[in-house]
């Protein structure tokens, strides 16, 4: 969701209503709320509930008693009251849906009561938001001073109250960590009073926000606000690999979108035979090396023979179960997997053969070259002359003028051995390879 101010211009490029989390309509905002009850009325005889809920930096949120009977609505900016001194916030919720909020959080409205002091003025916000514009800058000196100290700990954000007479420090550590040093280095340095409080890394990724492994703002950031545990069995229901690469989201714990569908996936394993069940056949015993929980099929191996699996359906598999309770054995487990006829799907064929990321890696010119020439090393003499041939007889003959033609000799020859057959054929001469000298440069010889 997003405000009117904060979409998309006629290019394509966002806006941006940059008001730093006090958007009017509290619609751009971290886990925003809709008051699906407003256009609903009152019943006469009945006050409104005079709670409100109240949101801070990053998604904070608490519930106050609007004693004064203040006219509030959804994106007014509030004083509120603090332990010392008052904060500013933006009422995110009012009516009868604060009422169920509260009962569903468990809060207590008799004891931890705390009040709405009036709406804010504009002194109220300059202050508020000069003191917004420290943080960033303190918080990477804050930084600096925890490793300077040589403390196992990551001061994540800081958060100034409304009238900027007190900061909190929110850090994330593993063990317990001495910082009363450091806390004297930071009253030294920033004259403020000062409070440290130490969040999970949950907390800190809902917090920060971020873009999640799925390309989508991170669950905690945007609408998740209870941290349910996450354990490896939820990714082994669900046949997942355990790499903890894949499995740990930005706060380097197992994502929280694991539990979401492991009830649907612990609903259909409930229709499959324990995979420790072992089947017993004449040809051995087999062990179940693994399921395909959407397709309802199972893999089996015999005892020493774990390269050769074997496909039979989880009614298959009970039905052995079955047969071997009663203390028989089955012939073997070909017979069942004979039944089952998977169908091929139409894949896709690379007929151009342009999925090949290296094809133009490796020059082509060279390769046809050196295998022209062992073609030619391997081709036997006869072969050359027959070759040579044929490309003479391919050639294109040229034009001849108007001539007699010349015949050959070996034609003349034939005709008079026709004409006198008494005579004896003449032996053909070998050509003679050497070359014909020139004597045009010679002197004339006498006779």
């Amino acid at each position: 969701m997003a405000c009117q101010s904060c979409a998309t211009g006629k290019d394509g490029q966002p806006k941006g209503c940059k008001n730093n989390g006090t958007c009017g309509t509290d619609s751009c905002n971290k886990l925003t709320v809709f008051d699906w009850l407003a256009n609903m009325s009152v019943p006469n005889g009945e006050k409104p509930f005079d709670w409100v809920e109240v949101r801070f930096k990053n998604g904070r949120k608490h519930y106050y008693h609007n004693s004064e009977n203040l006219t509030l609505s959804i994106g007014d900016i509030v004083a509120t009251q603090a332990q010392s001194g008052h904060d500013i916030g933006m009422v995110t919720l009012t009516g009868e849906l604060v009422r169920v909020q509260i009962k569903r959080k468990k809060i207590d409205t008799k004891n931890d009561i705390l009040k709405i002091y009036r709406k804010a003025s504009q002194k109220d916000i300059d202050i508020w938001s000069e003191a917004r514009d420290k943080e960033e800058p303190m918080k990477v000196k804050a930084r600096q001073f925890a490793i300077d100290l040589k403390l196992s700990m990551k001061i994540s954000d800081i958060e100034f109250q409304g009238d900027a007479s007190k900061a909190t420090f929110y850090y994330t550590a593993e063990e317990r960590v001495d910082f009363r040093e450091l806390i004297k280095l930071y009253a030294r340095e920033f004259r403020i009073r000062i409070e440290m409080k130490q969040v999970g890394f949950r907390q800190e990724a809902s917090r920060l926000g971020g873009i999640g492994s799925c390309g989508r703002e991170l669950c905690c950031s945007t609408w998740l606000t209870d941290f349910r545990s996450v354990s490896t069995s939820a990714a082994r229901y669900q046949q997942l690999s355990l790499n903890p690469q894949k499995l740990a989201g930005q706060c380097g714990k197992l994502k929280c979108c694991l539990n979401y569908e492991l009830d649907s996936y612990l609903d259909a394993l409930k229709a499959f035979p324990k995979s420790d069940v072992k089947l017993y056949t004449e040809k051995g015993t087999a062990v179940c090396q693994k399921t395909d929980i959407f397709k309802g099929h199972m893999w089996y191996a015999y005892e020493g023979e774990w390269m050769n699996w074997h496909l039979i359906t989880t009614d298959q598999a009970r039905e052995i179960i079955a047969i071997n309770k009663k203390r028989e054995k089955v012939a073997s487990l070909e017979e069942y997997a004979a039944d089952l006829v998977i169908e091929d799907k139409a894949e896709f064929e690379n007929v151009v053969g342009q999925d090949s990321l290296t094809r133009f890696d490796s020059p082509k010119g060279n390769k046809k070259r050196r295998n022209n020439r062992n073609r030619n090393k391997k081709k036997p003499q006869h072969a050359k002359t027959e070759a040579k041939s044929n490309n003479n007889n391919n050639r294109p003959k040229p034009k001849q003028a108007n001539k007699p033609q010349q015949k050959n000799k070996s034609q003349q020859t034939n005709k008079a051995q026709q004409g006198n057959p008494n005579a004896k054929p003449k032996p053909r001469r070998k050509p003679n390879r050497k070359k014909p000298q020139n004597n045009n440069n010679k002197p004339n010889e006498t006779k």
